[in-house]
């Protein structure tokens, strides 16, 4: 049976019909555009969560709340009914997005803890953020439900994100254990013969190794790495992002990976990184922040200062002393640690940070910058090899903060 062909729009009304679903119908709109089919279900979807359309303020599922336009209603069968139709009419990312503005705008998150709504939505890193915010007041019906959407999306960001971590982080300690005084059986040949063309020699066809590069012996673990993360709430993609590199970290031999969340007490969730849902799970998003006693404890964690980096991912708005937070700061870079400071590390676009903090951390040498997911193990790859990290955001159009004469 063969498909027949879809009409091709016209591309003016196709432009009208755009504006008409963005404008949301009305006398006000001016498209004069009617809409049916599918556009009709697509407008009554976007109106009840963003305004009045064709089919009046609910969009068609119900009542609107509070004076809203929009609305589903308080009925469990009015939400499911729409999720199901977002996932219908619009791509996975928009679903992402209007998902998003629901739990916001429409205050969804009560009605979330039931089983048949969760099982409705479309799963991602902002959900997962959501349901460890809300995993006290998840009922026991609920809690597998939730531990499975988890499940979902932390292996669908282990099998995106694990393989880009691995060789970055594996290729920049190949290169840290490459002995330049090998013996025969440990000579890397083709590195060798790379870096010794300038030395080909024509009339022997052949060329003079004056340069040997060895692959080295490699010890248990090259490199300590310690993740020092803020779990207040509006860190919370961040925490995501970082509990699954953190997984994926501490499945090298070659390191040796610990993981610290902190609010206004610090918890070390080292011994739960072979598994990234209970260690989300022992996550407790909000509270207050006290980077000073977090960095504290994470400095008696080092035994081989000269060998570890640690990835302090905090806004910076220390509810404890800035002084002594900015001391231990000194302390720590001035020990050998190679210590960055990420303001988040998410894809949610420029955070929201305490500049003053971040400037005086330039000024004590550490850099403050965000990090998307996607350059987070180039990064890695950059501190274990102790590279200049202000370089390595300069070469990739990240900003900085700046500290003052620097």
């Amino acid at each position: 049976m063969t498909e027949e062909p879809q009409p091709t729009r016209d591309p003016q009304d196709e432009r009208l019909r755009r504006w008409r679903l963005v404008l949301g119908g009305g006398s006000a709109d001016g498209t004069r555009c009617q809409l049916g089919g599918d556009d009709a279900a697509m407008d009554n979807a976007l109106a009840a969560l963003y305004g009045k359309g064709e089919g009046g303020g609910s969009g068609g599922y119900g009542h609107g709340q509070d004076g809203r336009e929009g609305g589903l209603g308080s009925s469990k069968p009015n939400v499911a009914r729409w999720l199901g139709d977002i996932r219908q009419y619009f791509p996975a990312s928009v679903v992402r997005v209007m998902q998003r503005d629901a739990l916001d705008r429409l205050r969804l998150k009560q009605l979330l803890l039931e089983p048949e709504l969760l099982e409705a939505v479309e799963p991602d890193v902002h959900l997962v953020a959501d349901l460890i915010s809300l995993k006290s007041v998840i009922p026991n019906r609920t809690k597998d439900t939730a531990r499975r959407v988890v499940q979902h999306v932390v292996e669908e960001l282990q099998r995106k994100l694990q393989e880009p971590m691995r060789q970055a982080v594996t290729g920049s300690l190949n290169r840290a254990a490459r002995n330049r005084r090998p013996r025969h059986n440990e000579i890397d040949w083709h590195r060798t013969i790379r870096a010794n063309l300038k030395h080909y020699q024509p009339d022997l066809n052949t060329v003079i190794p004056e340069q040997r590069i060895g692959h080295g012996r490699r010890r248990a673990a090259l490199r300590d790495i310690i993740l020092c993360i803020d779990q207040s709430g509006s860190m919370a993609t961040s925490v995501v992002y970082s509990g699954i590199f953190g997984a994926v970290l501490a499945s090298l031999r070659a390191v040796r990976t610990q993981m610290v969340v902190f609010d206004t007490s610090v918890v070390d969730l080292t011994e739960h990184l072979d598994d990234p849902v209970e260690l989300l799970f022992g996550v407790q998003l909000g509270g207050g922040t006290d980077i000073n006693r977090a960095l504290t404890y994470c400095q008696g964690l080092i035994t081989r200062p000269q060998e570890t980096v640690l990835i302090l991912i905090s806004d910076l708005f220390e509810g404890g002393s800035h002084h002594e937070m900015l001391r231990r700061v000194e302390s720590l870079a001035a020990s050998g640690v190679q210590l960055v400071a990420l303001l988040a590390l998410s894809d949610d676009g420029a955070p929201s940070y305490s500049h003053p903090v971040a400037e005086a951390m330039a000024r004590l040498g550490v850099p403050a910058f965000a990090c998307t997911p996607d350059k987070f193990p180039d990064l890695m790859a950059a501190a274990l090899n102790r590279d200049d990290i202000g370089q390595w955001a300069a070469r990739h159009d990240i900003v900085t903060a700046r500290g003052e004469g620097r």
